[in-house]
């Protein structure tokens, strides 16, 4: 076998990113949610990503979400089973808000991310999962990329 710091880090990178993102996709949807209806929440809770808890538009919430939104995610799909659960509304200028259900909606969905990250972490230490994120982001910045936050 080769040795490790000659495996390719873009082939390791892009698996490794698929194998989360389905491992939490697969998490929320056994507890009914989906990942993109978690972040609509999130963007639109003042008490969490929202800076002002004003509404968005769809094409808002798409900009605010842009660099994580997959190919796949269709946030007008998502929105409308929030709607219909009175978790979001819409105003006479197509924009969501989030209501009080909600809000209170966000908080019990949230108490599923701790469960979902542990098993994600499950056998790595934080040292070791620090050094990995140093070394990404190091990785990002040798090759232009987009600016990280460095510890």
């Amino acid at each position: 076998m080769k040795n490790l710091a000659d495996q390719p880090v873009a082939y390791w990178t892009g698996v490794a990113y698929e194998a989360v993102i389905a491992f939490i996709r697969e998490r929320q949807a056994a507890h009914g949610y989906t990942q993109p209806q978690f972040w609509l929440l999130r963007h639109l809770s003042p008490h969490d990503i929202s800076p002002d808890g004003h509404g968005m538009t769809l094409a808002e919430l798409e900009a605010a979400m842009s660099t994580y939104l997959r190919r796949e995610d269709n946030l007008a799909e998502a929105a409308g089973p929030l709607v219909e659960r009175g978790w979001l509304r819409r105003d006479e200028d197509d924009r969501l808000w989030i209501t009080d259900a909600g809000e209170q909606a966000l908080t019990e969905l949230k108490k599923f991310t701790p469960a979902i990250r542990a098993a994600i972490h499950e056998g790595i230490d934080d040292a070791d999962y620090a050094t990995t994120v140093a070394v990404l982001q190091r990785m990002i910045h040798n090759v232009g990329g987009p600016a990280v936050l460095r510890p």
